[in-house]
């Protein structure tokens, strides 16, 4: 029974969320609340931020020494943006590039000049005539310090909310820190804080704490104060003094003309959406693009609430993910379209088209968000980055798939919106022979993934690399080049300098960053011969008159260290694993899970053969890329297998297991093609409209989206089916064998 009053009202509801969110996102409120677009924080790629260099006080530390700073120095740098980075310069240097900061002053004040920490216990220190400490043995180092925070609690005795600083050891330390204290507790004793020389704190021991976890209290008048001390404590951990010799603002290194053009690409895209999305699936198709508003600026405002900091390649998934978030839709709309050609009312199908949906929908989203998870627990900097966004671009998708859209069909029927017209009818698909041709299927991918290996092998004959790593794995060269007054630092000039770079370097991996406050331009590429540094230094010297002594070089580290590597890779197998289990789980048959993962091998080999071939530079985005992927292609997977298993029944003998296979996938064809073309405009947008960091990370998605596809749809059943059909004559062999083994 049509309700028109509850209709008008969820419309309206709706549309109102829409507005305020919009204008959340779009305008904000006040001065002081600006639009949540405008305060969201950009990388160094987009925005700038700041560039800190250090020096070890040590001539000539270990490799070790400073491979753990950097390690630790990265953890720290985290604390204002996951898209830090740290790299090393030279061998005993240390340069640090902090986005979306624009006082060095602020970020050198709280970081604090790098020197030792140390606890003391009060029977091992004096203090000479200046009250400087004087000791020669500690109770532990700053080494031993875990995490060091500040936070609030309750007085014991006045109940009043009291400032305190929170101390984790790590292992060793636990167990001196437990010595010390036993010793110091009987008698009330300090342990001494000493940080560079300077005692920061002396706080009395109360009681013994042997499990490695200990408060400071009662001297902080602030929560300010209670996090100085506490950052202090954290800096202090490192292996290695430093000492700050540079610290300066960088300008962004891509410029507003890559938002403009990543942010043209996505509106246009977004439009193409809407368009096909209305065109194909007419009345539904507008409840989605309403849905899908609401998702675009929801999420805007998410990214802000959650001091998110976005890079290109940020921007670049987010823009993706429009595309993706009407992949439920998708699923939605086929099966409302397929219950109206049963002769189902409207009312009937809307409702049966999201409740036969819902375990398709649901279990493809949570499988992706097993990685998401699994990535951000594992994962560090650019990856955990990556995870927190993935993993809220499924939460809002699947909420403004199973709510949103629902609430806004469901509103538009009771306002009489009931014509069948308006809904379209799914036209019986003949069945296509799937089976009968997956030999072709496995042929066609087993060509794709022996064209990788040979690619790969050549590319490592050529160049002793398997792929053309970038700076961000690689390490290169900077320069520091300051240009006189007179020189115009613009667009065009930083191409210039750009295209000098590449000529002689031979390669596209160049960045440009401004520095602030004066006429100086940082630029790093791969790492160049004696012969490139003599090259490029004398031509920048003559054509922009430049003393050459006044060009400042450095060898730098990659960006992404080998810990970093490693926890991709490991966060990934463990993901993997995992979405293997739900399925497992879920589907009650280890078979669909084994097939959805070799699925992901063979689409993440295809995307492997694209970087091959093109020799796109392979950075930060190249994780990024494959994680997209994993999710994606896991996402069309699910839909089949969930047709599978709904279609399957009792069926279990091998004629019926091909009937069910072709059958299955055939129903589900439309919504593999129209995902992929849905996700399709709006990568493709990016590969002609983007910069060209946004194109090297749109082109292998374009791959990996048509490969996805196309192991969606001729593999992931074929597979399924092959393997299912050999463990079952398998199983009716053994079972033969055992019935003629009683007989005898």
């Amino acid at each position: 029974m049509k309700n028109k009053k509850r209709g008008l009202l969820h419309l309206f509801f709706i549309l109102v969320a829409t507005g305020l969110f919009a204008f959340t996102a779009l305008v904000g409120f006040s001065d002081s609340h600006r639009g949540s677009a405008r305060n969201i924080k950009l990388g160094l790629d987009l925005a700038g931020g700041v560039s800190i260099t250090y020096q070890t006080v040590k001539d000539n530390p270990s490799d070790t020494e400073m491979r753990d700073t950097i390690a630790m120095m990265q953890d720290r740098a985290e604390v204002y943006s996951t898209e830090s980075s740290v790299v090393q310069e030279g061998n005993n240097r240390i340069s640090i590039d902090i986005p979306g900061v624009e006082n060095a002053d602020e970020v050198l004040e709280s970081l604090g000049k790098e020197g030792s920490l140390d606890f003391v216990a009060a029977d091992d220190i004096t203090f000479d005539e200046n009250n400087v400490p004087q000791y020669t043995k500690t109770v532990c180092t700053g080494k031993h310090i875990k995490n060091a925070e500040a936070a609030t609690q309750q007085d014991e005795i006045t109940k009043n909310k009291e400032y305190v600083v929170q101390l984790t050891f790590n292992a060793k330390g636990t167990k001196k820190f437990a010595e010390a204290t036993a010793e110091a507790a009987p008698s009330k004793k300090q342990i001494y804080i000493i940080y560079d020389g300077n005692v920061l704190s002396a706080p009395r021991v109360q009681d013994e704490i042997s499990d490695g976890h200990a408060v400071i209290s009662g001297s902080f008048a602030t929560y300010a104060e209670a996090d100085e001390l506490a950052s202090m404590i954290r800096i202090g951990a490192l292996p290695v003094e430093l000492k700050e010799i540079q610290s300066q603002v960088v300008g962004a290194q891509l410029g507003q003309d890559a938002i403009d053009t990543s942010l043209m690409a996505g509106a246009i895209g977004f439009a193409l959406v809407v368009i096909f999305m209305i065109v194909l699936y007419r009345l539904p198709g507008v409840a989605a693009s309403l849905a899908l508003v609401f998702y675009l600026v929801v999420m805007i405002v998410a990214l802000n609430v959650l001091d998110i900091t976005l890079t290109l390649p940020g921007v670049a998934g987010i823009i993706l993910n429009i595309g993706m978030a009407v992949d439920a839709n998708v699923i939605i709309f086929t099966r409302i379209k397929e219950e109206l050609r049963r002769g189902k009312s409207v009312q009937s199908s809307i409702k049966l088209g999201f409740d036969k949906a819902l375990s398709a929908i649901v279990d493809g989203n949570i499988t992706t968000l097993i990685a998401a998870v699994v990535l951000y627990a594992k994962g560090s900097g650019t990856i955990k980055g990556f995870a927190t966004t993935l993993a809220m671009g499924i939460i809002l998708s699947m909420f403004t798939s199973l709510v949103i859209t629902k609430l806004i069909l469901n509103a538009m029927y009771s306002l009489g919106i009931d014509d069948v017209k308006y809904f379209g009818i799914e036209k019986e698909r003949k069945q296509i022979a799937f089976i009968k041709n997956k030999a072709k299927f496995f042929l066609i991918s087993g060509a794709m993934i022996v064209a990788c290996i040979v690619m790969l092998v050549v590319n490592n004959a050529r160049s002793g690399y398997i792929l053309n790593y970038g700076l961000d794995f690689m390490g290169g060269t900077t320069y520091d080049i300051p240009f006189s007054a007179d020189q115009e630092i613009d667009g065009d000039f930083k191409k210039e300098i750009e295209s000098l770079f590449m000529n002689i370097s031979g390669s596209n991996d160049v960045i440009i960053a401004e520095v602030a406050g004066s006429n100086e331009l940082t630029v790093k590429t791969v790492e160049l011969s004696e012969e490139q540094r003599k090259t490029l230094t004398s031509t920048i010297s003559s054509t922009y008159n430049v003393e050459e002594d006044s060009i400042q070089i450095q060898s730098i580290s990659a960006s992404v260290s080998d810990e970093m590597k490693s926890d991709a890779v490991i966060s990934v197998i463990i993901a993997a694993i995992c979405m293997l289990i739900y399925i497992w789980f879920r589907f009650k048959d280890i078979i669909f899970a084994g097939s959805a993962v070799l699925a992901l091998l063979h689409d993440v080999v295809c995307v492997l053969l694209v970087y091959a071939v093109t020799r796109i530079s392979v950075g930060n985005t190249f994780i990024a890329c494959m994680l997209t992927i994993v999710g994606y292609s896991i996402n069309a997977t699910i839909v089949i297998f969930d047709r599978i298993r709904e279609n399957l029944g009792t069926r279990t003998n091998s004629v019926a297991l091909q009937e069910v296979v072709n059958d299955s996938i055939t129903q589900t064809l439309s919504r593999s093609i129209n995902t992929s073309i849905t996700t399709f405009f709006m990568v493709v947008m990016l590969a002609v409209l983007g910069v060209d960091s946004v194109r090297d990370f749109a082109i292998p998605l374009l791959a990996g989206i048509i490969c996805g596809a196309y192991s969606s749809v001729c593999i992931t059943g074929t597979l399924w089916y092959t393997i299912k059909k050999t463990v079952s004559k398998k199983s009716t062999t053994t079972k033969s064998k055992e019935v003629s083994i009683k007989k005898a």
